[in-house]
């Protein structure tokens, strides 16, 4: 696999368009700041990408996975309108969300932590709908894509997370698109409760 490994800050358009292979941007190993909570790349990043990885140890800037079709992301937190419009592929927010999250959504999946308990009343329910990830298969790959996170990036964050695993899941959410309308469960029908129509009285 083809990959581009980057010490230090990027800025917009980070995997515009890629298709394939894996990106990993991580702060220098000097740096005294806390990486989850300072942007280590732009906006608008992953525009458009059909596959890949991306791992980012910090946070994006607004527009993160705008249009992704098909490539797998960590950062450890997103600004406004994360994963607008996006259509495959998987991302996972280790960290805060700024407002608007997955409007215009269709396909692919996401999961975010909150910790602060507030990511119901930033994302965008027009689309999708959120719960907690309490399906095994989908907390083991949830781990591991953190696993691996850690394993690319070095990221304190990651192994702090992972040591503290039965704490932290179930403060995540899993972003899933909205079935089509067509495809929808009707609502319960409701049993008629009205009185019988009188019957005509005896000749």
């Amino acid at each position: 696999m083809i990959g581009l490994r980057l010490t230090g800050e990027a800025n917009d358009y980070v995997g515009k368009g890629m298709n394939g292979g894996e990106l990993i941007l991580s702060p220098p190993w000097r740096a005294r700041f806390t990486a989850h909570e300072n942007v280590i790349l732009g906006n608008t990043c992953l525009y458009g990408a059909t596959g890949g990885f991306l791992f980012a140890a910090g946070r994006a800037g607004e527009r993160f996975a705008v249009r992704n079709s098909g490539c797998t992301a960590v950062v450890e937190g997103v600004g406004d309108h994360g994963c607008e419009y996006m259509t495959a592929g998987c991302v996972v927010i280790l960290g805060e969300t700024g407002r608007n999250f997955g409007a215009g959504m269709t396909n692919g999946e996401a999961y975010v932590l909150d910790e602060a308990g507030d990511f119901p009343e930033r994302y965008n329910p027009e689309l999708v709908t959120i719960g907690r990830v309490t399906d095994p298969e989908d907390a083991e790959r949830l781990r591991s894509l953190i696993q691996r996170h850690g394993g690319a990036t070095g990221s304190a964050r990651a192994a702090d997370l992972l040591a503290r695993w039965g704490e932290v899941l179930p403060q995540c959410w899993k972003v899933s698109p909205k079935p089509p309308e067509g495809l929808r469960e009707p609502p319960p029908r409701v049993e008629e409760t009205a009185a019988e129509p009188a019957t005509a009285g005896a000749r």
